[in-house]
This record gives structure tokens, C-alpha cells and sequence, in this order.
């Protein structure tokens, strides 16, 4: 890492829900947060459903959003590395980010090495034991035929039935869980134990449960998960160092 420089972390923005006019407050919010931070950051890492429903026709994307996607552009633009893990609500992510922005998507956690720091990174949708509802869901929207006949209705069709369900569902939104069970109950916890079981990281770096946690996964070892932009507005920092939560 550069000196002085930092990198930071962000999940779960949700912007879309649960509706347009009311995820405004929320996005000039965070874009603040985005520009408070430009001028130390060196990466920026976004972990996952940025917006509360996103798909890529072949030659069209959802309506709105244009301040954070402006100031994306203009970080990036400025030589700010930034990383993008789908989430949930935005797995049907293609390559507009890749080629509009310039910005990396993936779709599985991933490793990375920071100033000799191990990071393991994702949205944490689907990982771990339980879960089983969610996990038969997003077998169906992942799918390459459920995407096929999909991409075939109108984007004013596909779109409002996908905002509908977005808020409505609550497999989709994630509304029943939104309290910590414990640590021995929280699945994330539980998958990163099993995976330090075979290979060390220093940080296992999470969203999608719109909490923000830190717990010692062993002496050396740490999950952390990032919040949310809705209620807590909370993120990562880490200054070459140590990783730390905070909020804006």
C-alpha cells in the first residue's frame, strides 16, 4: 500500500428500495461518504447489492442511480482502484461496470493480499450451513435459462415485478434476518471457522447481513462484516494495519 493511503469497504446500499424518491436521501448519503474518502483511498471495496435490483438487458440497465454511478466513474477515473462483489439483489450483473467504469465484478468471494494481510472477500449471500430457502432461490435466478426467458419481458416488466418482489420477499430482502443470533448461530461465523480450517486469513470481509460485526474467529484471525446504508451506514477502513468498522 501507498502511504498515508487506505482502503475501505461498503455493502448493501440498496438503492432502489423501497422507493426511488426515498433512496435519493440515501444515495447523496453515501456519495458524500464516497467523496469524504477520495482523497486517501487507494481501493475501494463494494460488497454487493449497491442496488436493491439491477439487470442487464443487452442494450439497457435499470433507470436512475446516476450520482453514485457518476462518482464511481470519477474515482475510478482518478486512479482509485474499486472492486464490486454482486449481491443478492444484484447477481444478474453482466459486464456494464467492466465496461463503463472500468471496475471489476465477481460473482464468488475472493482472495486478496493486502500489505501482507490475507482478505477473504464477498457478499456472504448463500454461504455456510442453513440457509436452504435462499440457496434453492438463487439456484433458480442464476440459472442460464430463468436468465434466457427473463431478459424477454419489456425492462418496464421486468424491472417493476423485480422491484415488487425485492421488497415484498422476504427471502429476497433479507428482512427476517436482521438481528445477531449469536455467535455460535451466525452462519457466516460458522463458514469461516470451517475455512480457516484450511488456510489462514487475517480478515474474512462480509456484507449482506446488514449488520455490522467484528468477531475474533481465532487469535489472529477476524470476521467483520460491514453493515448496511440503511439503517447503521456503517464500513470498513483498513490503514495498512489493522481493520476497523466505522460509521458516517
Amino acid at each position: 500500500m501507498i502511504k498515508n493511503k487506505k482502503i475501505y469497504f461498503a455493502s448493501d446500499q440498496h438503492f432502489g428500495a423501497p422507493t426511488f424518491e426515498k433512496s435519493k436521501i440515501r444515495e447523496q448519503k453515501f456519495v458524500s461518504w464516497l467523496d469524504s474518502i477520495k482523497n486517501d483511498a487507494e481501493a475501494i471495496f463494494l460488497l454487493g447489492d449497491l442496488f436493491d435490483f439491477w439487470f442487464e438487458y443487452k442494450k439497457a440497465v435499470p433507470k436512475g442511480f446516476v450520482r453514485v454511478l457518476g462518482k464511481l466513474a470519477e474515482l475510478r477515473d482518478n486512479g482509485i482502484q474499486i472492486h464490486f462483489f454482486v449481491g443478492n439483489h444484484d447477481l444478474w450483473m453482466r459486464d456494464y461496470f467492466e465496461t463503463e467504469l472500468n471496475i471489476p465484478v465477481y460473482h464468488k468471494p475472493k482472495e486478496f493480499t493486502l500489505n501482507n494481510k490475507i482478505f477473504f472477500i464477498g457478499h456472504g449471500d448463500g454461504l455456510g450451513p442453513g440457509d436452504k430457502g435462499y440457496k434453492r432461490m438463487k439456484k433458480v435466478f442464476t440459472n442460464p435459462i430463468s436468465k434466457w426467458f427473463y431478459k424477454w419481458l419489456h425492462p418496464d416488466i421486468g424491472i417493476r415485478l423485480a422491484q415488487y418482489l425485492s421488497v415484498k420477499n422476504k427471502l429476497i430482502s433479507g428482512e427476517e434476518d436482521v438481528e445477531f443470533l449469536g455467535e455460535e448461530n451466525e452462519w457466516l461465523v460458522q463458514y469461516c471457522k470451517k475455512k480457516l480450517t484450511e488456510k489462514h486469513c487475517d480478515y474474512f470481509v462480509f456484507g449482506h447481513r446488514h449488520l455490522p460485526l467484528e468477531i475474533e474467529i481465532s487469535e489472529n484471525s477476524k470476521y467483520i462484516n460491514t453493515g448496511d446504508w440503511i439503517t447503521h451506514f456503517t464500513y470498513g477502513e483498513f490503514n495498512g494495519e489493522q481493520m476497523m468498522l466505522k460509521s458516517y
